[in-house]
C-alpha cells in the first residue's frame, strides 16, 4: 500500500479533474491512499508539520466517492496557485516559516525547498504526482533532484511543455477559440469591420496558429514572429475588399510583439517572473481605427479559452495520462513525465522538460511574409505539428 499526494499548479485548464479521477480510480481499489494537496505547491509550505495541527484547508482525501463526477466539469477540485517554494516571494511565506526563511536571493526571493521536504516527510508520502506547466514542473524537477519519488503530468493551453507532443487543455482551448472566432464573425460582417481576436500565448503561438488555421482567419500573428502594423493593415484591408461581406479577421497571440517593440505586460510579476499579458490586440485595433477613421471590433478571449468542460480529445488524453501516472507510481517508476511522443503515449524523464523550449516551427508551418498559417505537406508530420 502506498500513500500518494497529487496536486495541480499554475493556470487551470479543462481536463485536470478528469486526470485526477482516472488516477484515483486506477489506484483506490488496490488499497492505495490518495491525498489531494490543495492549491499546488503552496500546500507544502502552508501545511504545518505537527501532529495536532489542523491542516484540512490544505489537503483532502481522494476516493471513488468524492471524485465520481468531477470529470464532467473543467477547472480543478484541488484548486491551484503559482507559488514555487524554491523562489518564494516574502508575502507568500506562511507565518510559521518566517524564522526559517534564511537569506533572500538577488531578486528578494527565498528558497523554502527544505520546508517543502519536511512537509512531504511529515505526510509520509511515498510519491507525489504534479499536474502543471513549465512553472509547476520546474519545482517538480527540483524535488526529483532532492530524491522525492515524483511523476509529472503536463498541462498548458499553449501546449509548450518540452518533451511531449500534447499538454492537457490545448485541444479545448483551440476548440473554444475557433468557436468564438466564428461567432464574432456575425458582428464583423454585419458592421463591415475589421475583427481583432486576441488569444492566450505568452511565448508559444501554437494555439493561435491552429485556431487560425481551423477557423480560417485572414491573418494570424503568433508570438514567435514580430510584425509590422502597417503591413498587417495593408494585407487585412485587401482581405476585406476581397470579402463579399466586407470584413476581415486577424487572430493574435497575447505575447506577440511589433517589430522593435516588446511584449505588453502589466502588474507585478508572479513567482516565475511572468507579468500579466494582454493588450497587443488593442494596439492593432487602435492602429486600424486611426488609419481608417472607422471602429474596429476587438475581443480578448482570455479565460473563455480555459473555461468549461474539456472537449473529447482533452477528456481522452486526461483519462489516459491519469491512468499512466498511476501505473508508473504502482511500479515505482518515478522521475518520469507522462507524454505523447510521435503520436504514442510514453513516459519521458522529468528532467527533459527543462532542457529546451517548445515553440512553433515557423519555417515549416507559418508564412512570415503573409502573416498566415502555412500548413501543407503534412505526410509523416506528427499530429500536433512538431
Amino acid at each position: 500500500m502506498k500513500r500518494i499526494g497529487i496536486l495541480t499548479g499554475g493556470g487551470d485548464v479543462p481536463g485536470l479533474n478528469a486526470a485526477i479521477k482516472a488516477f484515483v480510480w486506477r489506484l483506490a481499489d488496490e488499497g492505495h491512499e490518495i491525498v489531494g494537496l490543495r492549491r499546488g505547491w503552496a500546500s507544502l509550505l502552508n501545511i504545518i508539520p505537527e501532529p495536532n495541527e489542523e491542516n484540512s484547508a490544505w489537503m483532502m482525501p481522494l476516493n471513488r466517492q468524492n471524485t465520481r463526477a468531477i470529470d464532467r466539469s473543467g477547472g480543478t477540485i484541488l484548486h491551484t496557485s503559482r507559488l514555487n517554494p524554491s523562489i518564494t516571494k516574502p508575502e507568500a511565506i506562511p507565518r510559521h516559516l518566517e524564522s526559517q526563511k534564511g537569506a533572500a536571493d538577488e531578486r528578494g526571493r527565498f528558497d523554502l525547498t527544505a520546508a517543502a521536504l519536511r512537509t512531504i516527510s511529515f505526510l509520509k508520502l511515498d510519491a507525489i504526482v504534479a499536474l502543471g506547466g513549465d512553472g509547476t514542473l520546474s519545482f517538480a524537477r527540483r524535488l526529483h533532484e532532492e530524491g522525492v519519488p515524483l511523476v509529472a503530468i503536463p498541462k498548458t493551453m499553449d501546449n509548450d511543455v518540452f518533451g511531449t507532443d500534447y499538454c492537457l487543455g490545448f485541444s479545448t482551448a483551440v476548440t473554444r477559440s475557433v468557436m468564438f472566432i466564428n461567432d464574432l464573425r456575425t458582428g464583423a460582417g454585419s458592421h463591415e469591420r475589421f475583427l481583432v481576436v486576441e488569444l492566450f500565448g505568452r511565448h508559444s503561438g501554437e494555439t493561435c496558429l491552429l485556431a487560425s488555421y481551423l477557423g480560417g482567419v485572414d491573418r494570424a500573428i503568433i508570438a514567435e514572429v514580430p510584425f509590422e502594423c502597417e503591413k498587417l493593415y495593408d494585407l487585412l484591408a485587401k482581405d476585406r475588399r476581397d470579402n463579399p461581406s466586407n470584413y476581415a479577421v486577424v487572430a493574435v497571440s497575447e505575447g506577440a510583439t511589433v517589430v522593435g517593440g516588446s511584449i505588453i505586460e502589466r502588474g507585478e510579476a508572479d513567482a516565475y517572473d511572468n507579468r500579466r499579458l494582454g493588450g497587443i490586440g488593442e494596439v492593432i485595433s487602435e492602429f486600424f481605427e486611426k488609419r481608417t477613421g472607422e471602429k474596429t471590433i476587438y475581443q480578448r478571449l482570455a479565460y473563455l479559452m480555459r473555461s468549461g468542460a474539456p472537449d473529447s480529445l482533452d477528456q481522452l488524453v486526461a483519462n489516459n495520462y491519469g491512468s499512466l501516472a498511476a501505473d508508473l507510481v504502482r511500479r515505482g517508476e518515478t522521475g518520469k513525465m507522462v507524454a505523447v511522443v510521435d503520436g504514442r503515449y510514453a513516459a519521458v524523464p522529468v528532467e527533459l522538460g527543462g532542457t529546451a523550449k517548445k515553440r512553433v516551427d515557423v519555417a515549416n508551418f507559418y508564412d512570415e511574409r503573409r502573416y498566415r498559417p502555412n500548413i501543407a505537406n503534412v505526410m509523416g508530420v506528427p499530429m500536433f505539428l512538431h
